[in-house]
């Protein structure tokens, strides 16, 4: 397994100094070339995860390992793509997508040539020398997939990148990550809070609970490979299976939500 999490908790003082727990007990292993989406709603510790697997918050209780190594902090092995683009406004599309290169020493030939072959595999290769606010959104964030992608990583670590994004671009941009990973197979760990989107794109679903984040649910799926394999994206979306299972999920989560709400009424009435 290339990543893994073993009864991973985290705990951290709230604003008013009580204790918070963000997650409990949650155990996931990210096998290589694999497609993984984490589900649930807003606060449920998605992003605790995410940054415990990139090495910016440490765990508080379990392990965290990363090719069998302790994660211990950020590494160029882990990219990572947020939610709100991070590109730097005074430089242009290929320099944004090569300063990480340009960090490591690469010369300006190699890193504008690794920049254009990046640029092409998100189909902005006409956009190299344009400007960051010249871009609508979705091209940002394809700009900071390929930005991620430059160094080689081994691991894209993806902080529901596509949130901000109006539907049908949000959609382009679903399947544009389904192609990119077909094509390079990174092994990908994806956040979410978007049932449908986590169906389209998951090789597998891990289903979390309100705060404490647990996993509560796991779904082996099939639909990101038959959409990487030529099926229709609207056919798989359409799918009586892609729909009953939407559906499933959907009353999962918010039962799970309305039990841990319900729970401190009954334990008051007890």
């Amino acid at each position: 397994m290339a990543l893994a999490i073993e009864h991973g908790s985290v705990t951290y003082r709230g604003k008013d100094q009580s204790t918070v727990q963000a997650l409990a007990d949650v155990t996931l292993e990210i096998p290589q070339g694999g497609l993984v989406v984490a589900l649930g709603a807003s606060g449920c510790g998605k992003t605790s995860l995410l940054n415990v697997m990139a090495g910016f918050q440490p765990l508080t209780g379990g392990r965290a390992t990363f090719d069998g190594r302790p994660i211990e902090g950020p590494g160029r092995d882990r990219g990572v793509v947020f939610q709100k683009d991070t590109l730097y406004p005074w430089l242009n599309v290929r320099d944004n997508v090569a300063f990480g290169l340009r960090l490591q020493g690469w010369n300006s030939a190699a890193r504008h040539a690794r920049a254009a072959e990046l640029l092409d595999l998100v189909e902005l290769g006409d956009f190299a020398t344009a400007s960051p606010h010249q871009l609508s959104g979705g091209m940002r964030q394809r700009v900071g997939l390929a930005r991620a992608l430059a160094t080689d990583p081994k691991v894209l670590l993806m902080d529901e990148p596509f949130g901000a994004l109006d539907s049908l671009t949000r959609e382009t941009m679903q399947e544009l990550l389904v192609d990119v990973w077909e094509r390079t197979r990174k092994t990908i760990f994806f956040i979410t809070h978007a049932i449908e989107e986590a169906l389209f794109l998951g090789t597998e679903i891990v289903v979390m609970s309100p705060r404490p984040g647990r996993i509560v649910r796991r779904y082996s799926l099939d639909f990101v490979q038959r959409f990487a394999q030529g099926e229709d994206a609207a056919a798989v979306r359409s799918d009586p299976a892609f729909i009953a299972l939407r559906e499933e999920i959907r009353t999962l989560i918010h039962d799970t939500g309305r039990r841990r709400h319900e729970r401190p009424q009954l334990d008051r009435a007890a």
